[in-house]
């Protein structure tokens, strides 16, 4: 009787993969704009930021204000000034109205008004920091809204990069006017500006107040005065 032999498997060969870039946690990533998320999933793409040239750009700094670059405390400072900037200014070439990602339709079409939305952002003249606190409201159209979040995300990410006060009032409320076409929009920004703080004059704690109004906020004066005077408390 012959025996049944089991036959012998060769081991499959699984082919190697390339491991693929961790993607970060819900948590880290909690609370960042598309644009910032982006950059965290995707990586660096061609419209990034040359980090390396921003880091020697620094050594230079560091040269001509007579220090040594090559000294301990400042070995590491290049390169981390040019990891805060690519954190600072990612910003630059993201369309803030990508953030208004959701919009739902209400029947109300009373204005809807978010105070006290934190902000810091860097000043394009001497490229310190100007920080403060914006304001948005608008009017819906035919009951058309968007989640508040998206609101804040869009001040977020036209605050990460060099900036104005008076542009980023203004391209705060043109993506709002783009993704919702709102009946009207009303944008205010409070923010004192260090550079007007701790050099040159030296007036610390002086704030710069700056508005945008889009549609019937801009046309209409009675509306527009009734969102001022939703703010008045904070602005007095």
């Amino acid at each position: 009787m012959e025996s049944e032999t089991t036959p012998t498997r060769t081991p499959t060969q699984t082919p190697k993969q390339t491991p693929k870039q961790r993607q970060p946690s819900a948590t880290q990533l909690a609370g960042t704009t598309l644009g910032e998320l982006k950059r965290a999933i995707d990586g660096a793409d061609e419209g990034s930021m040359d980090l390396e040239k921003v880091a020697r750009g620094v050594s230079l700094i560091l040269e001509g204000l007579g220090e040594n670059p090559h000294r301990e405390g400042l070995l590491e400072t290049p390169a981390r000034v040019a990891r805060m900037y690519g954190e600072l200014l990612y910003g630059l070439n993201e369309d803030p109205a990508d953030e208004i990602t959701c919009t739902f339709t209400e029947g109300e079409e009373e204005i809807v008004l978010v105070k006290d939305i934190s902000f810091a952002s860097i000043c394009e003249h001497h490229m310190v920091p100007f920080m403060g606190v914006a304001h948005i409201g608008y009017i819906p159209s035919q009951g058309k809204i968007t989640g508040l979040s998206k609101l804040a995300r869009v001040v977020e990410l036209v605050s990460r990069r060099l900036q104005v006060q008076e542009r980023m009032t203004a391209q705060i409320a043109d993506a709002i006017a783009t993704k919702l076409s709102p009946r009207g929009v009303i944008v205010v920004l409070e923010a004192e500006h260090l550079c007007m703080s701790i050099r040159g004059i030296r007036k610390p704690g002086s704030k710069t107040i700056t508005t945008s109004t889009r549609g019937i906020l801009h046309t209409d004066q009675f509306r527009r005065q009734e969102a001022l005077t939703l703010l008045q408390n904070r602005l007095a």
